[in-house]
C-alpha cells in the first residue's frame, strides 16, 4: 500500500469521525449536517478547486520557482528524518499562517481574498475549505514551495498535507470539546470557532490555525469562557455576502447585491440554475420513490389470496428556497 493510499484512508476515517463527533456533541445545538452552503463547499471549493489548485501549485508555479532560484537546499537538512522534517515545517508554516492571517484582517486587500473564509453563518467540519482561490494559491505555495526547494523527503508533502485537512477540519468542526490548559498550546474548536463569530472583539483575535501558543505569546488570544451564541447574527460576516462560488470571488473584485442583478435575464437563469436542478433531481428520484416503494399488506377482499399493490406517494413538492436570508 502507497503513502497516498494510507493517508487517503485515514482522511476519509477521519471525516467520518468528525461527523460522528459532530451530531454526538455539537457545539451548537440544531445545526444540519446540510447547512445552508454545504454543496458549494463540498463541490466547488472541497472538490474542484481544490483539483485544479494542486495542478496549478504544483506543476507550474513550484517548478518556476524551484528552477529561477535554482538552489537545492540545505545538506544537514537533508539529513534529518522525516518526523523531523514534518514538525519543521509544521511550525515555521503555522508561524507564517498566524503572521499572514493576522495581516488579512489589517489590509483592506487582503482581506477581499479572505472574507469568503468568514462568510459562513453555520460553522463545521466542511466550513475550513471556503477560502478564496488566491488565498490558496498564496498560502500552500508558501507551504509547499520551501519543502520542494529544500531537499525534504518526499514523504513529507503528503503526511503534511494530510495533517493540514485533519486539523483544518477539527477547528472549524461544530464539536464542543474543552481543552484545558492544553488550549494554551495547541488550538481547538473552541478557540477558533470564536474567531469565526460575528464580535468586534474577535475580528483581530485567535488568528492560530494549529499552535495557539502564537496567539497568546503575541497577545491576539480570545476566550470569554462562553459561547458566541446560536442566533444567526451571532456569527460569519455583518454584510451581505453571495452564496454562489463565483460570486463570492467577483464580490472580492467589485462590490455589488447579488439579488439586484436578478433583473437580467442571463443572471436570473444562472442565479436559479443550481436550485431549479436539484428540483428537478429530486423529482426524478420522487419518481422513482413512488415506483419501488410499495404496500404489500394483503387486501381484506382479495379472496384468492393476491395481495394488492399501493403505491406510495410523496407530499413534499415544494421548490427550494433559493432566497437566502442575509
Amino acid at each position: 500500500m502507497t503513502l497516498i493510499q494510507i493517508t487517503t484512508i485515514i482522511l476519509f476515517s477521519w471525516v467520518i469521525f468528525i461527523i460522528a463527533w459532530e451530531r454526538i456533541s455539537p457545539y451548537r445545538k440544531g445545526l444540519p449536517f446540510f447547512r445552508e452552503g454545504f454543496w458549494v463547499d463540498l463541490v466547488w471549493y472541497t472538490i474542484i478547486q481544490s483539483y485544479f489548485l494542486k495542478i496549478l501549485i504544483f506543476v507550474y508555479i513550484i517548478p518556476v520557482i524551484q528552477t529561477g532560484i535554482n538552489w537545492h537546499g540545505f545538506a544537514f537538512f537533508k539529513t534529518w528524518s522525516i518526523a523531523e522534517q514534518v514538525l519543521f515545517f509544521l511550525v515555521t508554516h503555522d508561524l507564517y499562517i498566524y503572521l499572514f492571517h493576522r495581516l488579512q484582517h489589517s489590509s483592506k486587500l487582503l482581506w477581499r481574498t479572505h472574507e469568503a473564509h468568514h462568510s459562513g453563518k453555520e460553522v463545521d467540519f466542511l466550513a475550513g475549505s471556503r477560502s478564496h482561490v488566491v488565498e490558496i494559491i498564496i498560502n500552500q505555495t508558501i507551504e509547499f514551495a520551501p519543502i520542494v526547494i529544500m531537499g525534504a523527503h518526499p514523504e513529507v508533502v503528503p503526511i503534511k498535507a494530510l495533517l493540514d485537512a485533519m486539523f483544518g477540519m477539527f477547528i472549524h468542526a461544530n464539536v464542543n470539546v474543552k481543552f484545558g490548559k492544553l488550549k494554551y498550546f495547541l488550538n481547538s474548536p473552541e478557540l477558533h470557532l470564536w474567531h469565526h463569530a460575528n464580535y468586534r472583539e474577535v475580528f483581530h483575535a485567535n488568528f492560530a490555525t494549529k499552535f495557539s501558543v502564537w496567539d497568546y505569546l503575541f497577545g491576539t488570544a480570545y476566550f470569554p469562557g462562553h459561547k458566541p451564541g446560536n442566533d444567526r447574527d451571532n456569527w460569519g460576516l455583518y454584510y451581505d455576502y453571495p452564496k454562489d462560488y463565483f460570486l463570492q470571488h467577483a464580490f472580492s473584485v467589485k462590490r455589488f447585491d447579488e439579488k439586484s442583478l436578478l433583473k437580467y435575464k442571463w443572471f436570473n437563469w444562472y442565479y436559479n440554475l443550481r436550485p431549479n436542478a436539484l428540483i428537478a433531481l429530486k423529482k426524478v428520484f420522487a419518481k422513482k420513490q413512488e415506483a419501488a416503494i410499495v404496500n404489500i399488506h394483503p387486501d381484506p377482499k382479495d379472496t384468492d389470496g393476491i395481495s394488492s399493490l399501493q403505491t406510495a406517494t410523496t407530499d413534499d413538492e415544494r421548490p427550494l428556497n433559493y432566497n437566502y436570508k442575509q
